[in-house]
């Protein structure tokens, strides 16, 4: 007779565990909110709620469950956006849990600074009463910055506004005397250290027609950071106010910039009007 239960037993586990399942993921704007519609496409910076449940996980002959499950969000290119997450259910199921699957809740934090495509969240289960797997990849959109790959240092995205906080870069960068310049840019193609370090410094002149210098930064602005995830590019950005008598005519922003980890350096420069 004991050899008939643990025969029975063994039958049950195995045909359980081949249709062990990850079932309704759902990625949400809020915790507890409704899934996101067709389409929709998330934010740099923001953080998504994910959800999903395990189904047709083993109950041991003592109606208990042990599934141990991962988590893990990855960039276009295969690149985790955080340290994998791990956990497991070890609970006891009674008659009356016959519908009951265990529920995975996390967070996911896109990066900052992150560029648009198609990312997925990995969500990966084991059954460890019957040692069986089960995995399952939810996509999701970011839609942001777009930054042109470079293997050297170099700056992109130069833009020209009347304000720090205009919302749309000048289509011509043309001003008066008395205004403000303000430009922004990205600066990458810069190395990495170990833990994805960053040690980018960058400083910026301006020159009149003939090359000669009116002004430069009293001291390089300086990125000196570590991050799991690394940071694609950096962001930066200046202003200059100009002199009420400045002559008209075309003005040079130069930008100096050096790579401390990679040995590298880049100089661009950038022309505007004044009328």
């Amino acid at each position: 007779m004991r050899f008939i239960l643990v025969l029975l037993t063994a039958l049950a586990v195995s045909a359980s565990a081949a249709d062990l399942q990850i079932v309704r993921p759902q990625v949400s704007q809020e915790e507890g909110g409704a899934p996101d519609p067709p389409g929709y496409s998330h934010i740099p910076g923001e953080t998504l709620f994910f959800t999903c449940r395990i189904a047709n996980f083993t109950r041991s002959a003592e109606s208990k469950i042990h599934v141990a499950y991962s988590i893990q969000a990855f960039d276009p290119k295969g690149v985790a956006l955080d340290p994998i997450y791990t956990n497991e259910f070890v609970d006891e199921v009674g008659p009356q849990d016959k519908q009951w699957m265990p529920k995975i809740q996390t967070e996911v934090s896109i990066p900052p600074l992150a560029l648009p495509g198609a990312y997925k969240i990995v969500v990966k289960a084991e059954d460890l009463l019957a040692h069986t797997t089960a995995q399952v990849d939810v996509p999701f959109e970011v839609r942001g910055h777009s930054i042109e790959p470079s293997d050297k240092l170099t700056i992109q995205n130069f833009r020209f506004f009347y304000g720090e906080n205009d919302p749309q870069p000048m289509p011509k960068p043309v001003y008066h005397p008395g205004q403000g310049v303000w430009v922004k840019m990205d600066i990458t193609g810069f190395a990495y250290g170990p833990g994805n370090k960053i040690d980018v410094s960058y400083q910026t002149s301006f020159l009149n027609a003939t090359g000669k210098l009116l002004w430069t930064q009293p001291e390089p602005a300086v990125e000196q950071t570590e991050s799991f995830y690394p940071k694609r590019y950096i962001p930066a950005e200046f202003g200059v106010t100009l002199d009420k008598n400045i002559k008209p005519g075309v003005y040079t922003i130069q930008v100096q910039v050096k790579d401390a980890v990679g040995s590298q350096s880049y100089e661009g420069k950038e022309t505007f009007t004044v009328e």
